[in-house]
């Protein structure tokens, strides 16, 4: 239980100076899946305000998944019968899938906030069964992942995905339907119970009909038919007027700016620093939250500022929020491919989609609105026990495809002594810094040391003396993916 405790007191003052290993490789583990060898040893020395402004301007500029030749079909694209039909349409699923896991591999702080903005503004892709829809919400999520939030709210809530999934198509004048105004203010923008009342929810429903017409093909975006909008006077949020769907966002930003900010800064607190954010436990986790939630308002709802502000300050690289969170199904396999840069092929992307379904993450697909719960929910016995065999799988099929990769990866983790070192255990501990985030206990270190040594000790160690043994050693390969076996079975190599 210590490791989630949080005893975080440092401040939101920026930390200054230079990033060190452990604060670069700290910094992609939260805010990507992860990097190389090459990749930290890039960001060591540089500063940190300078560097973290550059990726999140990288996130900014990013360019979205490119539309696929798909991405706008009709039910009129696709054959009738629902036999022909449904074998494209999963193709086109899988095909996407692979794409969007790709970037995930690659984008660092663009894509992990979109990754985590879908399991904010949720939607079950089982409940719509189209590839064309999948790809407009997710063409939504990639764009404003880093924009401004209000945008954001607003666009999610017209996304074809979102009203299928809470019924907006459903909602209709003369008999308006809850599901998304409910949603609106319990999940997406103010937290369960704040601020608002039930009364608020029917006038918001209300306010929010008229988006209904499906088109007479399968589909079809969704458009506006304003017969269909109930065009009388609501109230709500303490204001009376006509609201249409923009002045239901426009209220809810007016009137509840302080719930908006400290709920959308409490979750993103939670995800990038620590998941208890309650300071009942010793940390300043609300003075943090509510700095932020400030400077959240005062850029009216643009998200890159309050991130700029969280990466850079003393609270975000304190020592208290190392190794903290407990890694998600994808983050084991990511972080996994961008720490060792195996290789990855299109099956690979496949794998992983299916391995961490099986664990408990479906893409695009959580278990309800509210999202995957995260954190200790990843590491029932069940999971536990399919997230040791499932990174045994990984790598053993990376040593399958080339064995001389483990070796490559070795080196890169030794550094410039790592061509040279007949010290196996100076090997060991690099892989096992690189891989762990503070390390490993000290009575199982051991354990590692000898798990690395077991195939040549007799060869390489006698009397006390180290011999000639180094990493350009025969079987030094199969030694490396020995000690991986043993590093993802342990309880460290479950936590960024």
């Amino acid at each position: 239980m210590a490791y989630f405790v949080n005893c975080n007191t440092a401040s939101l003052n920026p930390i200054g100076g230079s990033l060190d290993k452990q604060k670069a490789e700290h910094l992609y583990r939260r805010l990507g899946f992860s990097a190389s060898v090459d990749t930290i040893n890039t960001a060591i020395g540089l500063p940190v305000s300078a560097y973290i402004d550059n990726l999140i301007a990288q996130a900014v500029s990013m360019p979205e998944i490119a539309a696929p030749v798909w991405g706008n079909w009709t039910g009129a694209d696709y054959p009738e019968d629902s036999e022909d039909r449904n074998p494209i349409l999963n193709q086109q699923k899988n095909e996407f899938y692979n794409l969007y896991i790709s970037s995930l591999v690659t984008n660092n702080l663009r894509d992990r906030l979109s990754f985590f903005w879908s399991n904010h503004f949720v939607t079950e892709y089982r409940n719509y069964r189209a590839a064309p829809l999948l790809y407009r919400y997710v063409d939504c999520l990639q764009r404003n992942s880093i924009g401004n939030f209000k945008t954001f709210v607003s666009e999610i809530g017209l996304t074809d995905a979102m009203l299928y999934y809470l019924d907006g198509v459903y909602n209709n004048g003369n008999n308006p339907n809850e599901n998304y105004g409910r949603e609106l203010y319990e999940l997406f923008t103010l937290g369960e119970g704040n601020n608002y009342t039930e009364e608020d929810i029917i006038e918001t429903a209300r306010a929010l009909t008229g988006y209904v017409e499906r088109g007479d093909e399968s589909y079809t975006p969704v458009t506006f038919n304003p017969e269909k909008h109930d065009a009388e006077s609501k109230t709500i949020l303490g204001q009376t007027a006509n609201f249409d769907y923009d002045g239901v966002i426009d209220n809810l930003f007016t009137q509840r700016p302080n719930e908006i900010s400290w709920f959308i800064c409490k979750k993103l607190y939670e995800f990038f620093v620590h998941p208890d954010s309650d300071d009942a436990t010793g940390s300043n986790a609300e003075e943090i939250i509510q700095g932020l939630a400030a400077t959240f308002r005062a850029n009216n709802f643009d998200i890159a500022p309050v991130l700029a502000q969280l990466f850079k300050s003393e609270h975000f690289f304190d020592e208290e929020a190392i190794g903290v969170i407990i890694k998600s199904p994808f983050d084991i396999y990511i972080n996994l491919i961008n720490e060792t840069k195996f290789s990855y092929d299109d099956d690979t992307l496949a794998s992983i989609e299916n391995i961490c379904r099986l664990i408990g993450q479906e893409l695009f697909n959580p278990p309800g609105v509210e999202g995957w719960y995260r954190d200790r929910y990843w590491i029932n016995t069940n999971f536990m026990i399919g997230r040791w065999l499932s990174s045994e799988l990984f790598l053993q099929n990376a040593w399958n495809a080339d064995t001389e990769q483990f070796r490559t990866f070795a080196l890169d983790a030794t550094g410039p002594s790592g061509m040279t070192t007949n010290d196996p255990d100076e090997v060991s501990k690099a892989i096992l810094d690189k891989l762990l985030p503070k390390g490993i206990a000290d009575d199982e270190l051991q354990n590692a040391l000898d798990v690395f040594r077991s195939d040549i000790q007799d060869q390489y160690y006698a009397g006390g003396i180290f011999g000639t043994w180094n990493l350009y050693y025969p079987g030094a390969e199969n030694q490396v993916y020995l000690l991986l076996l043993h590093i993802i079975r342990q309880p460290e190599f479950q936590l960024k």
